[in-house]
């Protein structure tokens, strides 16, 4: 049997957009009894295009899924920790999750999308200013999890004479997501593991120039159906919106924005980024270059109709041939 320390690492993304809550509890609940090693939940107030209806709370569902489950582990994929939220809160409520799960909650975080910040009306920082701000976040939460009563002066973000009381005995790891080398290094300095959403080689080597040693996250987009057409459609009509590029993903306010950013997009489009359809061998296509990469934790994406079958999919074909990697 393969060590568990040496393997690549499978994770389930639970695309929380187009799932309600309880929905969302049940589909980590069936990852767990497929095999998954973790799941990830996307933390949004606003979903991405009008097809998607949902928008859960990320930390409830969290808790939910902690009460519902045993071993899998558990990560935001990932929260913005400085307008909608204060680093604070964020210190507080990733430190509950990892005490009510037993320690399995991983933290991830980035620098956010106007989609979902912008709705308590603090505006829109440039790109410059959102690393600054989670630079700063993640000093907050740092100094927070230390214990004790801190205070903080950045340039962006204050913290005035707080303590977080209930801290776990082993602290959450921090998961930095990077497009860039800059936030790669920043995972580096400050995280303690990487979360990427393209098999880019150069952000392992700025994270790990930057003294990171950690855990290497990366989504890997399929979509299973039975058949390459019904797959590809599906994935056209829940996630389109990646196709547009983290200069857009990042800018829009709202779906209907998304919903005219995309409009041209055609489901041969995503069969070029996705794995489409029942093959094993075309999904190992997509996910091999992010294992040459060195990402070692691979979240998959189903963006397929079907989600049952696809756990059953998972379990007798794809899995074990992942875990190959």
């Amino acid at each position: 049997m393969t060590d568990t320390k040496d393997r690549v690492k499978v994770g389930f993304k639970l695309i929380a957009e187009a799932y309600g809550p309880v929905d969302i509890v049940e589909q980590a609940v069936r990852a767990e009894e497929a095999g998954f090693d973790f799941v990830e939940v996307s933390d949004h107030f606003h979903p991405w295009v009008s097809e998607h209806e949902h928008s859960g709370f990320a930390f409830s569902m969290l808790s939910a899924i902690a009460a519902r489950t045993s071993s899998i582990g558990l990560a935001t994929g990932v929260t913005c920790p400085f307008i909608r939220y204060h680093p604070a809160v964020v210190a507080q409520a990733a430190a509950t999750t990892a005490i009510l799960s037993g320690g399995r909650f991983t933290l991830g975080v980035g620098a956010g999308e106007r989609l979902n910040e912008h709705v308590v009306g603090r505006g829109w920082p440039a790109v410059a200013v959102r690393h600054q701000m989670l630079r700063e976040s993640l000093e907050i939460i740092r100094l927070l999890w230390k214990g004790g009563y801190q205070s903080y002066d950045g340039k962006h973000l204050q913290l005035e004479d707080a303590r977080v009381f209930d801290l776990p005995d082993d602290l959450p790891a921090i998961a930095v997501a990077a497009g860039g080398p800059e936030a790669a290094r920043l995972a580096g300095e400050l995280g303690d593991a990487l979360f990427v959403t393209e098999p880019e080689p150069e952000l392992v080597a700025a994270f790990e120039g930057a003294g990171g040693s950690g855990a290497r996250y990366a989504e890997v987009p399929l979509a299973w159906a039975p058949s390459e057409d019904a797959a590809a459609e599906s994935a056209r009509r829940l996630f389109r919106f990646g196709l547009t590029g983290w200069k857009v993903q990042s800018e829009l306010p709202n779906p209907v924005n998304f919903d005219a950013a995309t409009e041209l997009i055609t489901p041969d489009h995503l069969r070029e980024q996705f794995g489409c359809g029942p093959d094993v061998e075309r999904h190992l296509e997509i996910a091999r270059p992010f294992a040459a990469a060195g990402y070692d934790h691979l979240a998959l994406i189903n963006a397929g109709p079907d989600m049952s079958g696809f756990f059953d999919f998972f379990t007798k074909e794809l899995g074990p041939a992942l875990r190959s990697l």
